[in-house]
């Protein structure tokens, strides 16, 4: 780096030269140019010496000027390479390091401590409930107009590598993208389900069957409106393709079956 600053320190100076050294080269054909006036009938010999003196010197400034031009471009275009590289750089670390805060606002409780469903189930056993801290408590106020709940949470028990490519556990081996999936092995460790409103008081909401583990982080609850978070014109993507997908539709919605 110090090798860096001190080369462009020297190019710099260099050009504050060639300018220098235009400058005296001008300033030399002008005071030759004022001598030829004031000398009468000079020598025909030496009139013609002096006029290729300050041609030469005219010449000069332009391999001069030619040569600062140059340089002017090979110092722009490492200037932009150094800028690319730097914020290719920046990009890097802005991948690597960039990381956003988010507030868990109550926790999820559940039955499932060590095991729970791909998805929701309805009409699971157990108490489903989720508890908002109390600085959040006005946040709910209309929300138990609603029949169905968004709710976002925190998949906090992941131990699993995260990868690009997974198999669901219910495709018998079937590659997919992670984008591509429901799996909550994700880049990041966000999930999401709809369920049911049962009751709501004060700061705790119970629910129909959640899949997630007792105590998740809670980070945001939407209300699930109709029409607008229902498509009827969404369709199964891969699903369709996989042998016995109608049997695989089952294991998705979470629907009990003994086959």
């Amino acid at each position: 780096m110090e090798k860096e600053n001190n080369n462009h320190f020297e190019v710099e100076k260099l050009e504050k030269l060639l300018s220098y050294w235009i400058n005296h080269n001008n300033q030399h054909a002008n005071d030759i140019e004022k001598w030829m006036k004031r000398i009468h009938n000079m020598p025909k010999n030496i009139s013609q010496g002096l006029t290729e003196a300050i041609e030469l010197f005219y010449k000069m400034n332009k391999r001069f000027k030619s040569i600062k031009e140059e340089l002017n471009k090979e110092e722009n275009q490492q200037i932009e390479t150094d800028n690319e590289k730097k914020q290719h750089a920046s990009l890097k670390r802005n991948q690597d390091k960039k990381q956003f805060e988010f507030k868990e606002v109550g926790v999820i409780h559940t039955p499932y401590q060590d095991d729970a469903p791909y998805q929701p189930i309805e009409d699971d056993e157990g108490d489903f409930q989720i508890t908002l801290y109390p600085k959040y408590t006005k946040g709910l106020n209309q929300l138990e107009k609603f029949k169905y709940i968004i709710v976002i949470y925190y998949i906090h028990k992941l131990s699993r590598e995260k990868e690009n490519i997974i198999s669901p556990p219910w495709t018998g081996g079937y590659e997919v993208g992670i984008f591509a999936s429901r799996s909550p092995i994700r880049p990041n460790p966000i999930g999401m389900s709809i369920v049911k409103i049962y009751k709501i008081e004060k700061n705790k909401i119970f629910t129909s069957g959640l899949d997630v583990f007792d105590g998740t982080p809670l980070l945001d609850i939407k209300p699930y409106i109709k029409d607008l978070d229902s498509k009827d014109d969404a369709n199964y993507g891969w699903i369709k393709d996989l042998d016995s997908y109608e049997h695989l539709l089952l294991h998705i919605k979470g629907i009990p079956h003994d086959y």
